[in-house]
Parts: structure tokens; C-alpha cells; sequence
């Protein structure tokens, strides 16, 4: 069983805070207040990234668990780790061979927000800060004033979590944020309804596949894994601190706020050691908001009705394409039809949309797909329990035609290097460890989950597949094997383990 750790959304409290807030509630006459301490996020880590110079061997593994073992890779014992890659042909070289290896002391992923993940100060501005992404800061700066002036971000009457609409002084939509603390299993999750469905039926309440509150970190991973593919179908999306009064906070956050201003308003010598004033920052994943797209629902229904013309039919498919590898290799267990988006333009209505993928080519479409909603991805294990979870676009007609070779030459180009499976898992952990509720044996059977979902799609598009023929193929877990270790201590191998996960939901097809 999983334990799950909640945050401390209280602010730290340093030994000069304490003696000027008692010396002002005495003042004042207020109500002595009890602060919690809280502690910074880690974000350090120490390992050496995995060299690609080794050459795996085959052998046979016989198991007597439920699970059909397939094959075992094994290293030629140079110390050196690698990470399971499909259907490996020929040299291990890759494009990327010749390149300087980095350590994970030394690297510094653009992606990875473990440098925001940290202890507040006294506002959020104070640590959201995105020195790669100077364009992302600016919006995040602009909500930050946003809210100072007055205009308070929404909170959105949909979905089973407080999500909020943040927008600028002027009142535009920039982005969708989710704190962590309003998740479905988070401790100040403002809707009730779903607190009751979770007490009175559990077994249709979350999903048992999935640790639970990390669905913030799944957003951001999911815009990770979107960016190292070049797909190019999610919002970029970001892990922020904000504060605002329309967030739900306890009673105790709210009562210590009003208390310092009081006191700040009451004995300024006072208020002024404060460590701050307000209501304690949130840490969420931050979304952009996209203009102009609808539920897929709508356009599909329209498209049936109106059938497109040939180029924009292929555009359509070429992004459909792009959403389905995606949420096979992080294994969304949430995609259904109205929470993926379709603009579309009309000849001559508009000049398109630009679309730029990573490291490809840049084309003007006329439709364009957003996946959002990505914060029920990455599972421990495949769905086994009560539902399966399948993904609801395999039963559109595009997921009858193979894929096109464009999507297969720009996501092959990739997975067929070494060091790109290895570089995304040591990004994700960057960004998965700096949660306080971070759990390495987690974290690594995740990775085992999302290794083999890539064994499976590498091997489909090479066999030219189509995407509901991908969704049918046996469940394949990579896992890292163990190499024993001394008492606590276990150390993982070079050697990883594929493996069929034979067992089946009661619900097949929920």
C-alpha cells in the first residue's frame, strides 16, 4: 500500500518571526496563533547518466508468476547503465554518440522546474523563475500582477479538482493553473461532491493504477515528453507558485493572514519581521491557455456531417497521430473526447496556424489539436483492478489508418537513439523528485511502465501499425533488475527485464 504525503501549505516560520508576532498579538489584543514549520524541497541528485557503449545479449528468464517473461538484457559488465530500447538493430552508435556525456551534477534541465520547487518567500514572484524560458516567465510575472491588482483567478465548475482560469490585469485568460493541495485526493480539494463519491464508492472513485497527487507533475511531464518528441499537441505547461484569495485555504491559513496584516497595520516595527504577509503560496502546474478550440467532440461531429477537404483530412491525421503517441507512452488514463481540442479554420477564413516541432520542419495548418488534461498519466502499473481505463479515440475512424510516414520518421528518429530513453527518464526524475512525496521504488516501476509502452510503439511503427492495432498489443513491463544490496540499501542493475502483464480488469471496456 501506498502512503500518501501531504504538503504543508503553512508558511515557514524562522525564530525572529516569533518573538515580533507574540510581542503584536499582545499589542493588539488578538488571538495567539500556532505556526508550523515547514521544510525546503530537496532538489539534489548524484548520479552519473547512463554511457551508450554497451552491447546487450539475449537470454531466457523462466518466471512462475502470472506474468509471461520474454526476454533479459544484459550488459557486458562495464559499470555503465543503459535504458531498454525497442527493437535495437546494428551498432549501438548514435547521432548523439559523439557528444560530451553529462552528469547529473553537472546538468541543468531547462525542463525540469526542481529549481522553483522550493521554499516560498514572501511572494510568489520570489522563486518562479524561468531563465530558459524568458517568454513563460513574462506570462507568469503578468498573472502575478494580475492578482495583486485585484483580478483573481476563476476557479473552473468542471472536473473532480479546483482548477482555476488565471488571468491579466485586463481580464484575458493566460493559463489554467492546478495546485496540488486541490487534487481529488488532496486535503483542501473545494469539491465536496467528490469527497462524498470517494467515502461512498470508492471502488469508481480514482484510479488504483496512480500515486495519488501527483496529477500537477503529470501535467508538467506530460508537456516534457511532448517537447523531447517534437509532437507538438500540448500546451506548455509548467510547475508555479500563486496565491490568491479565491484559492481554498483552511480556516487557519485564512485566521494567521488576517492576523499579520492586523498587526502590520497595528505596530509596523513589528510587521515589518515578518517572514510574510498573506495567505501561504500554492504549487501547481501551470497551463497555457489556448485561443480558438473546441471540444473534439464538436469539430468531430461536424467533420461527419461536412466531410473535410484531402490536405486538411491529412493534417487532421497526421495531429491525431501525434495525440495517440503521447498518451500511449504516458499511459493517459483520462482521454476521452472533451478533453482534447480542435481549432480549425476554414479556407480563407485565416493563414493557419504555425505549427514548429523540435528539431523538424514548420508547417501552416488549418486544424490544430491541444491535449490537455494530461494529470492522470504515468501509472505504477497497467490498470488491473476495477476498470481498464482504454482510450476512447480508438474507436474513432482515424485510428483505423496506419501511421503515415511523416509520424513514423520523426518519433523513430528519436527512440531509435540510445540516449534519448535514458535522457527523458533522468528529466522526469528530475522533475518528479522534487515533490516532497517523492518515492524512488515509485518512481522506477513508472518508468518501467512507460519503457515498455515505448517497446510497444517503436515496434508498431516499424511494423507500419495502425492506432487501434497499438492499443491491442500484450502490455509489456521493462523493468530494471535487482543486484541485491546491504540491509535497506537495494541497488539496481544494469540488466532490465520485459515482461507480459497478463492480468485483466473487471471492467474491460470502462
Amino acid at each position: 500500500m501506498m502512503s500518501e504525503c501531504e504538503p504543508n501549505e503553512t508558511d515557514p516560520v524562522v525564530a525572529d518571526d516569533i518573538a515580533p508576532v507574540a510581542a503584536a498579538a499582545a499589542a493588539a489584543s488578538t488571538t495567539d496563533l500556532n505556526f508550523r514549520s515547514q521544510e525546503p524541497l530537496s532538489t539534489l541528485f548524484d548520479r552519473n547518466t547512463v554511457g551508450s557503449g554497451t552491447n546487450p545479449g539475449v537470454a531466457i528468464r523462466i518466471s512462475g508468476s502470472c506474468e509471461s517473461v520474454l526476454t533479459e538484457l544484459e550488459t557486458d559488465g562495464s559499470g555503465e547503465e543503459t535504458l531498454l530500447l525497442p527493437c535495437l538493430s546494428g551498432g549501438t552508435s548514435s547521432p548523439r554518440g559523439e557528444r560530451q556525456k553529462r552528469t547529473r551534477r553537472n546538468r541543468r534541465s531547462s525542463s525540469s522546474d526542481k529549481d522553483n520547487l522550493t521554499s516560498p518567500g514572501n511572494s510568489s514572484g520570489d522563486f518562479n523563475h524561468f531563465p530558459g524560458d524568458p517568454e513563460f516567465g513574462d506570462i507568469i510575472q503578468r498573472a502575478e500582477q494580475a492578482i495583486e491588482g485585484g483580478v483573481f483567478p476563476e476557479r473552473i465548475s468542471q472536473g473532480s479538482s479546483g482548477s482555476y482560469f488565471v488571468k491579466d490585469s485586463k481580464g484575458k485568460i493566460l493559463g489554467v493553473f492546478k495546485p496540488k493541495s486541490e487534487e481529488p485526493y488532496g486535503h483542501l480539494n473545494p469539491k465536496w461532491t467528490k469527497y462524498f463519491h470517494k467515502l461512498c464508492c470508492p471502488c469508481c472513485f480514482g484510479r488504483g493504477c496512480l500515486i495519488p497527487n501527483q496529477g500537477y507533475l503529470s501535467e508538467v511531464a506530460a508537456s516534457l515528453v511532448d517537447t523531447r518528441l517534437g509532437l507538438g499537441v500540448v500546451p506548455k505547461t509548467k510547475a508555479v507558485y500563486l496565491v490568491s484569495e479565491t484559492f481554498h485555504y483552511n480556516t487557519i491559513d485564512r485566521a494567521k493572514s488576517r492576523g499579520k496584516k492586523y498587526a502590520l497595520e497595528m505596530v509596523p516595527k513589528v510587521g515589518r519581521h515578518f517572514h510574510r504577509v498573506g495567505l501561504p503560496p500554492k504549487l501547481g502546474s501551470f497551463q497555457l491557455f489556448v485561443e480558438g478550440y473546441h471540444e473534439a467532440d464538436y469539430w468531430l461531429r461536424r467533420f461527419e456531417a461536412e466531410p473535410l477537404p484531402e490536405n486538411i483530412r491529412k493534417q487532421l491525421q497526421s495531429q491525431f497521430e501525434r495525440l495517440v503517441i503521447l498518451d500511449y507512452v504516458i499511459r493517459n488514463t483520462d482521454r476521452g473526447n472533451d478533453n482534447w481540442l480542435i481549432k480549425y479554420e476554414k479556407p480563407g477564413e485565416g493563414e493557419g496556424e504555425k505549427v514548429s516541432c523540435v528539431d523538424t520542419w514548420t508547417v501552416y495548418s488549418a486544424i490544430q489539436i491541444a491535449a490537455i488534461d494530461n494529470g492522470l498519466a504515468f501509472p505504477f502499473k497497467h490498470p488491473d483492478e476495477w476498470r481498464a481505463y482504454p482510450f476512447h479515440w480508438a474507436c474513432l475512424p482515424q485510428a483505423k489508418v496506419p501511421f503515415s510516414q511523416e509520424t513514423r520518421e520523426l518519433v523513430l528518429s528519436r527512440l531509435s537513439d540510445m540516449n534519448f530513453v535514458q535522457d527523458l527518464c533522468e528529466d522526469l526524475y528530475e522533475l518528479f523528485m522534487a515533490d516532497k512525496g517523492f518515492d524512488k521504488t515509485m518512481f522506477e516501476r513508472q518508468m518501467s511502465v512507460m519503457r515498455g509502452q515505448i517497446l510497444n510503439l517503436s515496434q508498431a511503427l516499424k511494423d507500419n501499425k495502425t492506432p487501434i492495432q497499438l492499443v491491442q498489443m500484450p502490455r509489456v513491463v521493462v523493468e530494471r533488475r535487482r543486484t541485491g544490496g546491504q540491509g535497506r540499501v537495494v541497488t539496481l542493475g544494469t540488466a532490465f527485464t520485459q515482461t507480459f502483464h497478463c492480468k485483466r480488469p473487471f471492467f474491460s471496456s470502462w
